[in-house]
């Protein structure tokens, strides 16, 4: 993530919220901190609740630094659910990407291949996919549950892409958040150019 730095923080010991599907839970987070050369550091939380949900959001510290109304509107909404697809060990992030309409950040799902590579940047979801067990897969349309060829993405067909990835690994997911959520707000704000990141 060209200029922007991901490190991994403390984990929190108890939260208190509502999780993906609306229900009020407790859970423990993981921070992760995003940090850009001479900005504020933006934290994302990994949150496992206690009814087995998890996703990741960007969280909104107590006092907020000044920055720019699209990425404070980006605080504590359009959370990413983390979610174990039937008959498999694996997880999956869902990859819906944000665009800014005005400053409200906004979520578009359906994709053709290279449409969501363009938006994530095509060496930084090859890179990504070519982490151990990590796979970019179609959710839906004629190639539900393959796996999507990003050497040479299809221009065909629109419909929703996830990750997949081992259980064990807590990165994968926070690095797809970031180019998913946090990059194109970034970019919008003119904090990272278009092609970093």
């Amino acid at each position: 993530m060209s200029g922007l730095l991901l490190e991994r923080g403390a984990t929190l010991p108890r939260k208190s919220g509502t999780t993906c599907s609306g229900v009020a839970a407790t859970g423990t987070a993981t921070e992760w901190t995003l940090q850009l050369s001479g900005r504020p550091a933006l934290v994302v939380h990994d949150t496992r609740w206690n009814n087995e949900e998890r996703d990741l959001v960007l969280y909104q510290p107590a006092v907020v630094p000044a920055i720019p109304a699209a990425l404070s509107n980006l605080h504590n909404r359009l959370r990413v659910g983390i979610a174990r697809p039937s008959g498999t060990a694996a997880l999956r992030i869902m990859a819906y990407t944000v665009w800014v309409d005005g400053e409200r950040p906004r979520i578009k799902k359906s994709f053709t291949t290279a449409e969501l590579a363009d938006r994530f940047g095509h060496e930084q979801l090859r890179s990504l996919a070519a982490r151990r067990g990590v796979s970019v897969r179609a959710e839906s349309g004629s190639l539900e549950g393959h796996a999507c060829d990003l050497k040479a993405p299809q221009e065909d067909e629109r419909f929703r892409h996830a990750v997949h990835f081992p259980a064990e690994d807590d990165e994968t997911p926070v690095i797809a958040f970031a180019h998913l959520r946090v990059i194109p707000v970034l970019r919008h704000v003119r904090w990272l150019s278009p092609a970093a990141a």
